[in-house]
C-alpha cells in the first residue's frame, strides 16, 4: 500500500514535536453484501474504503488524525495534525528504522470470496429462502443477509515495527418468522468464517452447510409457536455448547480488558492469584484460532495475536493488554489492541473468548437436573462492566423436568452477576464447541469477535420471564 521510505518519513514528522510515539496504520479494504427479503434480492452493493489513521503519544496525551489520501503529502498532513494535538514545541529530527516482519500464519483461504461471480451468492440467498420454507407451511418471511471482505492492513510504529496482513471473512445471517395460533414467532441462525469461499465446500474442516442453517432458523421459529411463557425465579440453568459464549464475553470478558482494569472500572480489578470461579472454569481469549471470526494474526497495533489464560483452573492469571496500558504496566501487549477502522483509535478487546472442556458428560447434566431450563440458544444482551451485572435474551429454550428437556419457552430473560454466575457454574461438560459470529460494542466501535463454551450449568439463575 505504502512504500517504507514514506512510512519512516512520515513517524519523522509525527515525531517533530517531541512525542514518545509514534504509529501509522493504513488499510484498504474492499467488500461485497447481498440482502433478501421475502424472496426478492433487494441489493447487491460493493465497497471500498482506504486510508490511513496517524496516532502520536507524549506522556498521557494522545493525538489522533486520519486521511483518506495515501500520499506522502496526505500522510505528513495527517501527521502533523495528530503531533500537533498530542504535544508541542520541537523535538527535533528523528529518524526512523523500520523492521520489516512476517506476521505469523493464522489462516489460509483457498478460494478468495472476490473471485466469486455475484449471481453464485445471489443464487445461494434464494437457497437459504426455499430452505427455510421447506421447514413447514407456518414459515411466512424469511430474510437473509450475506456479505464477505478482504481487508490489507500495514501497521508501523516508531518502535520499529513494520507489518502487514491480509485478512478475509465471510458472513451469512438467516431470519425466519413463522405464524401460528399463538402469532408470529422468529427463529435465527448465522455463520461466519475468516477464511474464503471454501467455506461452503463439505470437504473443508469449517464447512457450513448453508441449507441446514436455514432450517435450523425455521426450526426455530416453528417451535415457538407452540412454547410457554418462561417462568419467573432463579433455578439452575443448562446452556447448550457454543450458544452460551456470549455470557463469558458480555460478563467477565469485558472486565477482563486492562483499560476498565486501570480506571477501577471493573469486579475482577487487582485479583490476579484470586479464585474467582468455580475450579472448573478455564477461560481464555485466543486471537489465532484458524477461521474463527474473531481471529487476527496480528493486532491493530501490529502485535501478534496469541493464547491467552485468563482465569485457569477458577484462578485469575492475567488481564487482556493494547500498547498503551501495557506500556504503563511495565509488560508486554497481549495482541489485543484493536480498532474498527483507519478513522479509529485502538483500545484493548477481546478476540475469540471461550471456556475449555470440563470432565462431564452433557446428556448426564441435564440428567441430574430435577427442574430448570435448558438455553439453546442465547441472545444479545448487556453488562455493567463495574458490578458484573447482566441480562441476556433466550432466543431458544426449553423447561428441564425430572431431568429432561420437555416444553419449549419464550420471552424469558436471564438476569445475573457475572462474577456469581463463574462461581456457581457446578458441571461442566466436554463437547466444547464454538458459537455463531459477533460484533462487539465498545465506545461506539465494532469488530469482529468469536466465544463458545461447552455444555454447563450455572446451579442458580434468575429467569425473567411472564409467566403468571
Amino acid at each position: 500500500m505504502i512504500d517504507q521510505d514514506v512510512i519512516e518519513r512520515t513517524l519523522s514528522v509525527a515525531l517533530r514535536t517531541g512525542a514518545d510515539f509514534a504509529e501509522v496504520y493504513a488499510e484498504d479494504k474492499r467488500n461485497t453484501s447481498v440482502s433478501l427479503d421475502d424472496g426478492r434480492i433487494e441489493q447487491v452493493t460493493s465497497g471500498r474504503d482506504r486510508g490511513a489513521g496517524i496516532r502520536v503519544i507524549k506522556g498521557e496525551t494522545t493525538g489522533f488524525a486520519h486521511s483518506s489520501d495515501l500520499s506522502e503529502s496526505g500522510l505528513a498532513e495527517a501527521a502533523r495534525a495528530a503531533a500537533a494535538a498530542a504535544s508541542r514545541g520541537d523535538g527535533g529530527a528523528r529518524a526512523v528504522s523500520l523492521q520489516p516482519t512476517t506476521a505469523h500464519t493464522v489462516n489460509t483461504v483457498d478460494v478468495l470470496p472476490e473471485t466469486v461471480p455475484k449471481v453464485t451468492k445471489v443464487e445461494m440467498l434464494q437457497r437459504i429462502d426455499d430452505a427455510a420454507r421447506s421447514a413447514g407451511d407456518e414459515v411466512v418471511q424469511v430474510s437473509a443477509g450475506y456479505g464477505d471482505s478482504r481487508k490489507r492492513v500495514l501497521i508501523a510504529n516508531s518502535e520499529g515495527v513494520f507489518v502487514t496482513d491480509d485478512i478475509v471473512r465471510v458472513l451469512a445471517r438467516i431470519s425466519v418468522v413463522a405464524d401460528g395460533d399463538a402469532g408470529m414467532q422468529t427463529g435465527f441462525q448465522s455463520m461466519g468464517h475468516t477464511i474464503g469461499w471454501e467455506v461452503f465446500d463439505p470437504a473443508n474442516d469449517l464447512y457450513v452447510d448453508i441449507d441446514a442453517l436455514a432450517r435450523d432458523a425455521a426450526r426455530q421459529a416453528i417451535v415457538k409457536l407452540g412454547a410457554r411463557p418462561a417462568p419467573s425465579g432463579a433455578m439452575p440453568v443448562v446452556i447448550k455448547n457454543g450458544t452460551g459464549g456470549v455470557l463469558f464475553h458480555e460478563a467477565c470478558g469485558h472486565g477482563l480488558e486492562a483499560d476498565h482494569i486501570q480506571k477501577g472500572a471493573s469486579v475482577y480489578a487487582g485479583k490476579t492469584g484470586e479464585l474467582v470461579a468455580s475450579p472448573l472454569v478455564t477461560l481464555v481469549d485466543d486471537g489465532t484460532m484458524a477461521g474463527e471470526w474473531g481471529t487476527l494474526a496480528v493486532d491493530d497495533e501490529g502485535h501478534e495475536t496469541q493464547r491467552n489464560v485468563l482465569i485457569e483452573d477458577g484462578v485469575l492469571t492475567d488481564y487482556m493488554w493494547d500498547h498503551i496500558r501495557s506500556r504503563k504496566a511495565g509488560r508486554d501487549p497481549s495482541g489485543n489492541g484493536r480498532r474498527q477502522s483507519f478513522m479509529h483509535l485502538p483500545m484493548v478487546r477481546m478476540t475469540n473468548t471461550f471456556v475449555l472442556d470440563g470432565p462431564d458428560d452433557a446428556d448426564e447434566i441435564v440428567a441430574s437436573t430435577d427442574h430448570g431450563v435448558y438455553v439453546s440458544h442465547l441472545g444479545g444482551g448487556s453488562v455493567n462492566t463495574a458490578t458484573g451485572d447482566f441480562v441476556f435474551g433466550m432466543n431458544e429454550a426449553y423447561l428441564i423436568e425430572n431431568g429432561e428437556i420437555t416444553e419449549p419457552l419464550r420471552e424469558g430473560n436471564l438476569i445475573g452477576n457475572g462474577p456469581q454466575v463463574l462461581r456457581d457454574i457446578d458441571m461442566l461438560a466436554d463437547d466444547f464447541a464454538m458459537g455463531n459470529p459477533g460484533t462487539c460494542g465498545k465506545d461506539g466501535q465494532g469488530v469482529p469477535v468469536g466465544d463458545g463454551q461447552p455444555t454447563l450449568r450455572v446451579k442458580s439463575l434468575t429467569i425473567g420471564g411472564t409467566a403468571a
